[in-house]
């Protein structure tokens, strides 16, 4: 059986498309169909249904590519220990929350250039919606969300923990005098927040949906970093992730603002396809991920 063929079906299965894996593969699509009925022929099975101009996997065609991923996982292990002082090379897209940007490449992109030189990456910042159907289409290859707690057996959970998240203003706002509020008493208040139907932000205003209530932000941003010097300079207040807040809370240029009557849950999460193959430079690019992202090891 030639490992070609393998290759080229675990292509084609994940981008649902001849051609899409032809182009990525640097095959013509007559090719790729060859391969894929040489494979079929030699595993005496149909491994697509073929309708139109789409396909999708039969039940033999799932059950090869459990076995066509252990198959390339396993050469390619070999091929590592066969030349185990080969530098990890190749390029990762990965697709994220805004506000995880910063967290993620800020300090420590340093030492990951240092430690994998030869690993290139693409970073897209975008809607838990967006990021799903770009990781379905195979246009990025894991993804770190900041959302609800999702959980599909169609993706594997890397890692996950819960996120605190705060309501935030200047330490010399008048209300941080206040032991307790409620979110009445915030409506009326000039709110920094992230863009409408974002992560966190959809979750704060379907709360507030739900007790007829409705913020009017006097600015809208992406750039959670930005929110937050604006809110330490006394512009207003905003709801933020505590990762972005805590130092500034704990130099006491930002104080927590105790809301009785809403709290926000969210869950950070990095995930990536069931049948994505998890190469070295992915498995490495993981790692950073968990590293400089999750307090709670595994396990």
């Amino acid at each position: 059986m030639d490992i070609k063929n393998l290759i080229t079906f675990i292509h084609v299965a994940e981008l649902n498309s001849f051609t899409k894996a032809g182009e990525l593969l640097g095959y013509s699509q007559s090719t790729v169909s060859f391969q894929i009925k040489q494979l079929e022929e030699e595993l005496d099975a149909q491994l697509f249904e073929r309708i139109r101009h789409t396909i999708a996997l039969t039940d033999k065609g799932r059950e090869v590519l459990s076995y066509a991923h252990q198959i390339h996982q396993l050469t390619k292990e070999m091929e590592n220990q066969m030349h185990s002082k080969q530098q990890i090379c190749g390029h990762i897209r990965l697709a994220m929350a805004d506000s995880l940007c910063d967290s993620l490449l800020g300090e420590g992109y340093e030492e990951f250039r240092r430690k994998y030189p030869g690993i290139t990456l693409k970073i897209i910042a975008a809607g838990t919606k967006e990021m799903f159907r770009l990781m379905n289409h195979n246009e990025v290859d894991a993804i770190l969300t900041l959302d609800n707690h999702i959980y599909n057996t169609e993706y594997v959970i890397a890692r996950e923990e819960q996120v605190q998240i705060h309501f935030v203003a200047g330490k010399d706002h008048p209300l941080c005098q206040r032991e307790s509020l409620s979110v009445k008493d915030l409506i009326g208040e000039s709110f920094l927040l992230t863009e409408k139907g974002m992560s966190y932000r959809r979750i704060l205003d379907d709360q507030l949906a739900g007790m007829s209530l409705e913020i009017q932000p006097i600015l809208e941003i992406g750039s959670t970093r930005l929110i937050c010097d604006l809110v330490e300079q006394g512009n207003g207040i905003s709801v933020l992730p505590d990762y972005v807040t805590d130092r500034g809370v704990q130099e006491g240029r930002l104080a927590y603002l105790n809301i009785c009557d809403l709290h926000i849950q969210v869950w950070k999460q990095l995930l990536y396809h069931k049948d994505k193959w998890i190469s070295p430079q992915m498995k490495s690019v993981l790692a950073f991920c968990m590293e400089r992202e999750f307090h709670e090891k595994e396990g």
